[in-house]
């Protein structure tokens, strides 16, 4: 177990390595960035061992034991981050936090994930040199193909809505393929829907607003014309054709 002079070494050390430097001295704090190799090599035996894993389900395991791990490094530089903003300044990339990220959208933690990642898209860090993709592609398709297949897994998965439109948010400048945009587009209409079809079922008196369903149908209905716009081969035509027709059977009750 991690002592709690330990976890405030490395919340102060990742704190200081990622503080933009200062013009008078612009070399990093040594002890901060042996810290930070120390830190780095510990990740890289952990990749190793993903690596060595064949079972998808096993990894996304494992990742999720292995968050906890670099919570307090993560916390550091994200407070470097936000210090760094008040100043208009930009922290120093670092590849930790960029990893943990991955990790944290991976095994959908979305309270590690989402801060993480709009640090490193605000702050422009790089991605590990594996990764093909841009960093606003990555986060914009990860993010979205995690919500699409925890819905196509488990009929009560419920993604959150708002954490897909800030990420459509923060990545809507980045450049990346159309199909990546349109996975995203995708992932909002779907879970939209989804929340909208549990709440219409929770309404046990059978009495609650149409209005509410209506909006939640039209709100979804755009984001997968914008889906299947980007990308033909989407997959949302089914689900448009479908969600049309109980729009405008809404909009019919609606006005009698």
């Amino acid at each position: 177990m991690t002592s709690l002079a330990m976890r405030h070494r490395a919340r102060t050390m990742a704190q200081k390595r990622a503080a933009p430097a200062a013009k008078a001295a612009p070399r990093r704090p040594e002890r901060a960035e042996s810290d930070y190799q120390i830190r780095l090599a510990e990740l890289g035996e952990d990749l190793r061992g993903l690596k060595d894993m064949q079972s998808i389900e096993t990894k996304i395991a494992r990742k999720a034991e292995l968050l906890p791990k670099y919570d307090d490094w993560a916390e550091g530089v994200l407070t470097a981050a936000r210090e760094a903003e008040d100043k208009g300044q930009l922290v120093q990339s670092d590849r930790i936090l960029v990893q943990t990220m991955i990790w944290a959208i991976d095994t959908a933690d979305e309270t590690r994930a989402l801060p993480r990642a709009r640090c490193v898209l605000r702050h422009g860090m790089e991605l590990p040199s594996r990764f093909e993709r841009t960093l606003g592609c990555m986060i914009a398709e990860e993010f979205a193909e995690t919500a699409l297949r925890a819905m196509a897994s488990d009929s009560a998965a419920m993604p959150d809505t708002r954490t897909l439109l800030e990420i459509a948010e923060l990545t809507e400048d980045e450049d990346m393929p159309d199909q990546a945009r349109a996975k995203l587009h995708k992932a909002i209409a779907v879970a939209t829907l989804r929340a909208a079809d549990a709440a219409e079922a929770d309404d046990t008196a059978g009495d609650g607003p149409a209005g509410g369903k209506k909006a939640a149908l039209d709100f979804a209905l755009r984001h997968a014309r914008r889906a299947l716009a980007l990308d033909d081969k989407s997959g949302v035509k089914k689900l448009i054709e479908q969600r049309t027709r109980e729009a405008a059977k809404l909009a019919a009750a609606n006005d009698d």
